[in-house]
């Protein structure tokens, strides 16, 4: 990647002015200095939003593969590192926390309570979080992390291509209304009248006067 060519793939949004600056880094520490390059956060504390455009595809009876590295070098405590699949329609110089996302992945740190893998998915307008909790890496190594979406409704979940998580959509995700389970328990009533209508001696039109 040269110096400059990843800006001309990947834009920063302009919808706050004080979005932290993005630059091209091998970081403090790496094997090879040019080939370990990557995009790098450069200020504390700061919101950051950034895209890049790809090719319109289907996975339509095709396995989805999101996978990347994120590497906390500086022993983070509250910070996220995920990745957001975005819809073609995004206006990426106005993206935003809000902006609306097909599948948001990645791990979030956040003091000593959050270490955890999001798997956010998008159905019928409503993100919908993963009902599993996945740990996420706290160290200051590199590490890979793969979401696999499989066109038979399984997923699974790998870091550093190890199997973290995994099963079927509908499992781990509150996609579908709740099932209907028969309580064996339940019984009609003795006196429980079966006709479709019942006609109800007190009901009768109102006279007008």
């Amino acid at each position: 990647m040269g110096a400059y060519a990843w800006t001309h793939r990947w834009v920063e949004s302009k919808h706050k002015p004080d979005y932290g600056r993005f630059v091209l880094s091998a970081g403090k520490f790496y094997g090879d200095a040019e080939k370990d390059k990557g995009i790098q956060t450069s200020q504390d504390a700061r919101f950051y939003a950034l895209s890049a455009r790809f090719e319109p595809f289907s996975n339509r009876a095709k396995s989805l593969v999101l996978q990347f590295t994120v590497k906390h070098e500086q022993s983070i405590d509250c910070g996220g590192g995920y990745v957001k699949l975005f819809p073609a329609s995004l206006n990426q110089d106005d993206m935003h926390g809000d902006s609306e996302y097909n599948i948001m992945f990645g791990p979030d740190i956040c003091g000593p309570g959050t270490k955890k893998v999001h798997v956010i998915l998008n159905y019928k307008g409503k993100n919908v979080l993963i009902n599993k909790d996945i740990r996420c890496k706290d160290d200051e190594f590199t590490h890979l992390y793969t979401l696999v979406l499989r066109p038979d409704n399984t997923y699974e979940v790998k870091i550093d291509n190890g199997r973290v998580e995994g099963g079927a959509l509908e499992d781990d995700w509150d996609l579908l209304p709740p099932r209907r389970i028969r309580d064996p328990q339940a019984h009609k009533p003795q006196d429980w009248d079966e006709r479709a209508k019942i006609d109800d001696p007190e009901d009768t039109k109102p006279e007008v006067g």
